[in-house]
């Protein structure tokens, strides 16, 4: 079962937290994509908190002079507060997210574009594919059979949402690192 954060003060901590680690300014898009995406806070939670966190002075907008994207960082303030409240969360929550938040700014860092399609057999079974390009080459090139269309469902939601996550597991799989069948 997912752990889900509804304490205000642990979604906070928790955001300062990814923030911290991460260490470097990002747009609002990024942080709320590092910090929703492994469903420990939704996307509602995390925008009233991130807004207290804002007005609080633990964070500060970056807006650059040429009227770029602003950027959100740390405070000092919100520094302290992280390094002395982080703590009461759960270690795993910490470490898997922010495993997560790295490895999804790193596929956006490069560019990488993900795209699935799907079709229709002729014996109702479907045809899901998807493909990972980045620098003008595809990296994945992925087609599976799928008995039903929930399965499909799952599959296209799946990747759509973390495509990183589905390309890293299909590597650590094929490499034998992770091996879900014995």
């Amino acid at each position: 079962m997912q752990t889900r954060l509804k304490d205000k003060n642990d979604i906070k901590i928790f955001i300062l937290y990814l923030l911290k680690n991460v260490g470097y300014a990002l747009d609002f898009p990024n942080i709320n994509d590092i910090v929703v995406q492994d469903g420990i806070v939704n996307y509602f939670d995390f925008a009233e908190c991130f807004a207290e966190l804002i007005d609080a002075g633990n964070i500060c907008e970056q807006t650059p002079a040429d009227g770029g994207e602003t950027l959100y960082s740390l405070t000092e303030q919100g520094m302290k507060v992280c390094e002395s409240l982080q703590s009461d969360l759960m270690p795993m929550i910490r470490e898997k997210s922010l495993k997560s938040a790295l490895r999804l700014l790193s596929f956006k860092k490069r560019g990488s574009i993900s795209k699935c399609s799907i079709s229709t057999l002729p014996d109702g079974k479907y045809i899901f594919s998807c493909k990972v390009i980045e620098e003008h080459k595809e990296i994945l090139d992925l087609s599976l059979v799928v008995d039903n269309k929930k399965m499909l469902d799952k599959m296209m939601y799946n990747f759509d949402q973390r495509p990183e996550t589905v390309y890293k597991g299909l590597i650590s799989v094929l490499t034998g690192e992770i091996n879900y069948l014995l």
